[in-house]
């Protein structure tokens, strides 16, 4: 008999190990679609003969297709029975990989790539998903492990693209996640409880009413706009600093700039560690601790000569602190926006991601523009000064 978790998740007991683990391994599975294409703009925009002023729209149409389905998709967590949605989306997102992965042209390429970021929003389903199946004693603590998960897959999916390209070719990258979404759907609908919510809204009113929940909840508005300042830093940095590695001052070739991606990757382990300091009462102070690792991450990078041991040194624990601060913060906001409501969760977490994704494209923009105007320094500054707003903003909590 299927099991159904209820509206209520504090009438659902616990939720096990496995379900916890499977949970963390889709979301990353699941979210590195996004980042694969990252290192692969070179050769895909050479095969498919694009300009260079129309590569940058490899990862544009992908992102833009993610931002569509935060918005859009996610919301529907809270109207649709939720394992359904998301093998729904999960199935649109295999087409578009397989899709992608035979494309000789432009145009089909660039609808894959819009379907793909689309398919990959079931990633943030699953998040307020296992928000309802996790008793409140110890939902910080899951939520924490689960988004241990998605940021791994956001960290090795650049250097794992890399890879297996450098020994096949990016077809064979689409082809095998486009595999492994068919079956992650298959496991995911024969595994996962049924969660059916309990609104009755229509489609319609169902997105006008994020409307006034962005209006009228606070706890949101603080929450999105704190991500939005540690998430903007992030892009920066990540954004700009594989044009440091790879300029004049460090001469690293795409292999070193792959494996110094990985060194970020340990800031991963802030997230169980944010939700266990979440479910003791310790949220405020954690989100400021986490505002000042990333902002001093910024600061490290400038007190050495670039090219010297030392500094790429700096870089690197700079990598991982500011990791540490965003991955971690994030996790702070989900466990405060999940003891909300249960009806309202998926509409929440829509306009959460929503807020910190668009803050994130635009610190992206501002640091290549920083770097192109004035290098490093002054985008380490920007970077910088952003959580420092944060904090602020905290401060009149």
């Amino acid at each position: 008999m299927t099991t159904i978790a209820s509206d209520l998740p504090d009438h659902w007991p616990s939720i096990s190990n496995w379900i916890t683990f499977l949970l963390a391994l889709s979301c990353g599975l699941i979210v590195a679609n996004i980042y694969y294409a990252q290192p692969l703009v070179g050769p895909i925009a050479t095969e498919l003969r694009l300009s260079p002023q129309a590569a940058g729209l490899v990862m544009t149409m992908t992102q833009f297709g993610y931002g569509v389905g935060l918005f859009f998709v996610v919301p529907l967590g809270d109207l649709v029975e939720n394992r359904r949605l998301v093998v729904s989306v999960l199935a649109l997102g295999a087409v578009a990989l397989a899709t992608a992965a035979y494309s000789t042209h432009p145009v089909p390429f660039f609808a894959a790539a819009l379907c793909v970021g689309l398919g990959s929003v079931a990633v943030q389903i699953l998040v307020p998903y296992a928000g309802h199946l996790a008793p409140e004693r110890i939902r910080g603590r899951v939520i924490g492990n689960i988004m241990t998960g998605l940021m791994l897959g956001i960290m090795l999916a650049r250097p794992l693209s890399s890879f297996i390209a450098s020994v096949s070719s990016w077809h064979a990258v689409y082809a095998m996640s486009a595999a492994i979404m068919v079956l992650l759907a298959l496991l995911l609908r024969q595994t996962l409880p049924v969660r059916k919510p309990q609104a009755r809204l229509g489609y319609g009113a169902l997105l006008a009413s994020m409307l006034h929940l962005a209006r009228d909840t606070p706890m949101l508005r603080r929450r999105a706009l704190y991500q939005a300042g540690l998430f903007g830093a992030f892009n920066l940095f990540w954004t700009t600093v594989p044009l440091v590695l790879a300029g004049p001052d460090f001469h690293m070739s795409q292999t070193g700039i792959a494996l110094f991606a990985l060194v970020g990757a340990a800031g991963a382990i802030s997230a169980p560690i944010a939700g266990r300091l979440a479910d003791r009462g310790w949220t405020r102070p954690a989100t400021a601790v986490a505002m000042l690792l990333t902002s001093g991450g910024f600061a490290l990078t400038l007190i050495a000569a670039h090219g010297s041991s030392l500094s790429l040194a700096a870089f690197a624990v700079a990598a991982i602190a500011i990791d540490f601060g965003v991955q971690g913060n994030v996790v702070l906001g989900y466990r405060a926006l999940f003891m909300l409501g249960a009806e309202h969760r998926s509409r929440l977490n829509g306009l959460y991601m929503t807020t910190f994704f668009l803050a994130g494209a635009a610190g992206s923009a501002v640091g290549a523009w920083a770097y192109a105007h004035s290098g490093w320094t002054l985008a380490a500054w920007i970077g910088g000064l952003l959580p420092m707003a944060a904090l602020i903003y905290l401060a009149t909590e």
